[in-house]
């Protein structure tokens, strides 16, 4: 056996034998002597690979053990956390198989029910925490909209301050300066917008012995005497209610054809409010700024894209489902369809014009929208009869949704609704209203005998102010006495209602005539709307000029969303849309709730709404019904008992059809079926 043999037996040996030469033995370690450092035998015995690669092999094998059971960990938690959120979002959102909105509205539709209690409560607390992140990135986007708005007004400042010449500028300096412009190109077209919104303030003046009053708005009476403000509320979402759990996280596109405070902007507006405090993500198109909402929208923290071509495009394809508000979209449903395959599946049209023009301008993809919505059974019938006279196949029937009265005049008026509080009740909230009628009337100058008749609206020929101050005219310069009254509401039951009359005649039977009321006092708005027309509300200015004691019944009142103290102070609503009618009317439901009659043309959503001798009084389109109107407002200012029972009929027929639940629950079945996975 040679030495290298020995060498590496040697550890096994448990005694130390000796060695021989200059080399010495390996001792056993409990002999106190060792191998000197320099021999070969040590170098060889530590210099071993094969023990090292052992070592290495063992501690990376540990290792690799370690990192896959952190991989597998997070592999699990992974897994676990996308099976979490799927099967959350499919309990929010309610299963496919499941129906909605097969029951009543609120916590008994659906699968609500069936629930237990603890989700409930889960599915509270989620939507809090969710409505807040949205609340917080809106906050953010309100944050950067207005550093943007500063840095416009920064920059037109500094440039008006570089056009002044400074006195310590070379004159060489003012040469090598490039023209800059004074004002940025929206700026500039914002105020052009601003300015002929003033003309017809202009025309109007605020107070004129030849054109009446301009009162109001009273927002700051509204505040002060209520002790609440509208302004402290965004949203009114019943977070139990099956519409809550529909939208819930969704993302929406509303597209607003305009910003002007009349129907469609209000409507979706308050429809991006709703969305928006349920817990979905709003993002609003608007096709032109002309109009007073946009500091609504800011407020409300509703996101409003800057861009209505690229952006927005890119915005849509990522939404749910896009809401167009008005048939003036079409323009860009027909771009936005043209640049996607599925941008079809996705667009839901609420259409809420009813005139020829604007079928016209939209008729080319009627039939490539998912589902249309329109406001009143007369609306749809007229546009499926154009359909047809087009030959225009729709992809699916068209769902009526009627509009409904909000909370925050339902609150007004005394309604029960979301808002109510044990100090804020329904018995409170009709005293407050009360006061908020008797000082308003006051600061119009009115007495409690006078009846004020209002009409509020966009001025427009459409609507008819002309004729329902021509209406004023012969109630003022033909006073009839209660006989001629009498025969001539009897002749128009026979002209229009073949006889059906009974509700007038039950009236007229419980001594209301001969009670001699007050003067009638005329109120028009909107002054300052955008849906104005000048040269129109200068036929009225001129129309009054020739009559002198008309023009003492007349008072204006400018456009403005605070609009429950022109209702509380009010005793009649006069709806007088000319043409085929108004499509819906949604000032009309807002009149009834504050328990006012309604005196509407015959014709259109308004025949829909107002039931003739229960909840007002219907006259005929034209001229000839201008004549039955001032008949009729002859018959309710010599018949306060009257005016009163038709109020309280309007205001049972709104509880019943035309609250706010009402109508998200028929929004949310169509809403429904066109998100709904087939």
């Amino acid at each position: 056996m040679d030495e290298g043999t020995l060498v590496r037996l040697s550890p096994l040996r448990p005694g130390g034998g000796g060695g021989g030469g200059g080399g010495g033995g390996l001792k056993s370690p409990s002999s106190g002597k060792s191998t000197p450092r320099g021999s070969p035998s040590f170098r060889r015995l530590n210099s071993g690979r094969t023990p090292r690669r052992d070592a290495r092999s063992g501690v990376f094998s540990s290792h690799c053990l370690r990192s896959n059971r952190i991989v597998l960990w997070l592999l699990l938690i992974t897994l676990w956390a996308y099976a979490g959120f799927y099967f959350q979002s499919k309990w929010a959102h309610g299963d496919n198989k499941e129906d909605l909105f097969s029951g009543g509205y609120g916590g008994e539709s659906g699968g609500d029910k069936f629930e237990p209690q603890i989700k409930n409560r889960r599915r509270d607390l989620i939507a809090k925490v969710d409505s807040a992140a949205v609340e917080l990135k809106n906050d953010t986007n309100e944050l950067s909209l207005n550093k943007s708005v500063m840095d416009v007004v920064l920059a037109k400042n500094t440039t008006l301050d570089k056009n002044k010449p400074s006195k310590r500028r070379s004159k060489r300096s003012l040469r090598r300066k490039k023209p800059v412009s004074s004002k940025p190109k929206a700026m500039a077209e914002e105020e052009v917008e601003s300015e002929v919104d003033m003309q017809t303030e202009e025309i109007i003046p605020k107070k004129n012995t030849t054109y009446g009053f301009l009162v109001g708005p009273f927002g700051s009476v509204e505040d002060s005497i209520l002790e609440w403000s509208a302004e402290k509320r965004s949203g009114t979402c019943d977070r139990k209610g099956a519409f809550a759990r529909l939208v819930w996280s969704r993302k929406f596109v509303l597209i607003f054809h305009e910003l002007s405070m009349t129907g469609a902007p209000l409507a979706m507006l308050e429809l991006a409010t709703e969305f928006l405090s349920c817990g979905a993500t709003i993002s609003v198109i608007v096709l032109n700024k002309r109009g007073g909402l946009m500091s609504e929208l800011s407020r409300r923290k509703i996101k409003v894209l800057e861009d209505k071509t690229d952006l927005s495009f890119k915005t849509a394809m990522k939404a749910d489902i896009i809401i167009a508000g008005s048939a003036v979209c079409s323009s860009w449903i027909e771009q936005y369809l043209s640049r996607t395959v599925l941008g079809s599946s996705q667009i839901m049209w609420w259409i809420m014009e009813n005139r020829r023009e604007y079928f016209d301008r939209s008729k080319l993809v009627l039939n490539r929208v998912k589902k249309l919505i329109f406001l009143s059974k007369s609306q749809s019938k007229q546009w499926l009869s154009w359909c047809e006279e087009e030959k225009i196949q729709l992809k699916s029937e068209p769902a009526l949704v009627p509009l409904s009265v909000n909370d925050e005049l339902a609150f007004v008026a005394g309604i029960p609704c979301s808002l109510n509080t044990p100090s804020f009740s329904t018995e409170k909230m009709m005293e407050k209203r009360g006061l908020l009628r008797s000082a308003v009337r006051e600061e119009m100058g009115l007495s409690e005998d006078d009846m004020l008749a209002v009409s509020l609206s966009s001025i427009n020929p459409g609507k008819g102010q002309l004729l329902l101050l021509e209406a004023g005219r012969f109630l003022i310069e033909q006073p009839r006495t209660d006989q001629t009254n009498l025969r001539l509401s009897s002749e128009f039951d026979s002209m229009v209602f073949d006889g059906d009359s009974s509700g007038l005649r039950k009236l007229l039977s419980e001594g209301n005539i001969g009670k001699k009321g007050g003067n009638l006092k005329i109120l028009v708005g909107s002054v300052g709307s955008k849906s104005n027309k000048v040269p129109y509300v200068k036929t009225l200015l001129n129309f009054l000029s020739m009559h002198s004691n008309l023009s003492k019944v007349v008072i204006w009142t400018p456009s403005t969303t605070r609009v429950a103290s022109l209702y509380a102070a009010a005793d009649v609503y006069v709806m007088n849309s000319q043409g085929i009618g108004e499509t819906f009317g949604r000032v009309t439901i807002e009149a009834m709730a504050f328990g006012l009659p309604v005196l509407g043309t015959d014709s259109g959503g308004t025949r829909e709404i107002v039931e003739h001798n229960i909840t007002g009084l219907l006259h005929p389109l034209g001229r000839a019904g201008a004549r039955i109107l001032a008949n009729n407002l002859q018959f309710l200012l010599e018949n306060p008992n009257a005016r009163q029972e038709m109020g309280l009929k309007g205001r049972e027929k709104v509880e019943k059809m035309y609250l706010k639940k009402h109508m998200f629950q028929k929004f949310g079945e169509v809403l429904y079926k066109c998100m709904r996975i087939k």
